[in-house]
């Protein structure tokens, strides 16, 4: 099959909310070097497709959907070649006319050849534009309801460039920045610049590190002096957090409601030498109302996702008001069921990987209310990192939670943690 067959279909997957998050799961049949040809297409196209909308409407009067359809899709891909590939022309335009004629219709052709002729007369010119706007106007919506306009700005100029590799290590963190030409982050994440293959890097096959974004590692890093520990860790596939919990010398009960997630948690640790105390398949709503009591329950809450918008542009295509609505409600059932594996003066971690406070602090503000017997554990700059906590205030919020944004220490996840401590 024709690779850029493969792309549109992956490209169209991916502007289906079913299938985002998803939708690589065909690079199994392409090798390394196709594989990276088409995800580095589809990721590039979400991340473009607004802004080539536009260019597309310079140079037609047919209004284009808000979803692009089969053709229009086939002319923002080309475009990304023509523009940020330097594919030749001729060859280009060629492959996306008879693709066009295959997944739209047969007349199709003709727009898609002419669109694409003036966008290679033009490349030069459109190259060199900013490539806004990343955010359609319904994730844009989205964000107002907690954000003024700069800061969407703000949020919108760091999302659409590709992001950085971060890994946690295990152990030595400056020894290892040196080694893989790094930079260090916090106490135990190295940001790679220059990555290349993952699996062939130094130290991965041996077990010395997991790849984790700088956010996700922060609901951990807020925990000192956990060893020996009982601790939960629910929605804990695929398990980075498991691991760093496990490496701070916790005894971790790892909790998942995918058995098959959980497989790939169980290969992470075996990889990293680290077992955890137990790994359980179940329901969290089902499993925790009659659990034993620890002294630490982490829930990653389900969310809406939308803080990974840098590795993940289809979500700033495919999520919704009712997305939000629906993650927050089981985000409360999670986190009220939570309460009863919770010791006395014990800790509660919240955390989701999301920017929408309906999901982060008016999620604990409507649970504070409701469950008095717990109040906020201030989270202080030092607990993510103990050389440098002055370049990290600025993730900490007035209340004492973690609220990362993506235009934030030189491009991060969107994230949120709060950490709370359950009273006599």
């Amino acid at each position: 099959m024709d690779i850029r067959d493969i792309a549109f279909d992956i490209y169209k997957k991916s502007l289906d909310s079913v299938f985002s998050g998803d939708s690589f799961a065909e690079f199994s049949e392409l090798n390394s070097q196709d594989a990276a040809f088409v995800k580095r297409l589809v990721l590039m196209a979400l991340r473009r497709q607004e802004f080539i909308k536009n260019v597309i409407r310079e140079y037609a009067a047919k209004k284009i959907p808000a979803k692009p359809d089969a053709v229009h899709m086939t002319i923002i891909m080309g475009a990304v070649e023509i523009l940020y590939f330097r594919t030749p022309d001729y060859a280009t335009v060629n492959s996306y006319v008879n693709l066009a004629k295959k997944k739209a219709n047969k007349f199709a052709g003709g727009f898609v050849n002419a669109i694409l002729h003036k966008i290679c007369r033009d490349k030069d010119e459109i190259a060199k534009r900013a490539p806004f706007p990343f955010f359609p106007a319904a994730f844009v919506e989205i964000l107002r309801k907690d954000y003024d306009k700069k800061r969407i700005n703000s949020i919108e100029r760091a999302a659409v460039i590709e992001p950085a590799l971060d890994i946690t290590v295990k152990q030595n963190p400056d020894e290892w920045a040196l080694k893989l030409g790094g930079k260090k982050l916090g106490n135990s994440t190295i940001r790679l610049y220059q990555s290349g293959t993952v699996n062939e890097l130094e130290g991965f096959n041996e077990g010395c590190w997991w790849v984790q974004d700088f956010s996700s590692s922060l609901p951990v890093a807020t925990l000192k002096n956990i060893g020996g520990k009982k601790v939960l860790d629910v929605c804990a596939a695929p398990g980075g957090k498991t691991a760093q919990l496990i490496n701070k010398g916790a005894e971790v009960t790892a909790l998942d409601i995918s058995a098959e997630r959980l497989k790939l948690l169980e290969q992470n640790l075996e990889r990293l030498h680290l077992s955890a105390n137990q790994i359980i398949a179940a329901d969290a709503l089902e499993w925790l109302p009659h659990a034993p009591q620890f002294d630490i329950v982490l829930l990653d809450a389900p969310c809406s996702a939308d803080g990974t918008l840098r590795r993940h542009p289809e979500i700033v295509h495919t999520r919704t008001i009712s997305d939000i609505r629906q993650n927050a409600d089981l985000q409360k059932k999670l986190l009220d069921a939570a309460v009863n594996a919770v010791a006395e003066n014990g800790i509660l971690i919240y955390s989701v990987c999301s920017m929408t406070k309906d999901e982060g602090e008016k999620q604990i503000k409507k649970f504070l209310d409701s469950h008095p017997n717990f109040s906020i554990d201030p989270i202080k700059a030092e607990d993510i990192s103990s050389s440098m906590p002055e370049n990290f205030n600025q993730l900490i919020s007035q209340e004492g939670f973690i609220r990362c944004l993506p235009d934030m220490l030189g491009g991060i996840d969107g994230f949120f943690v709060a950490r709370l401590k359950k009273n006599n």
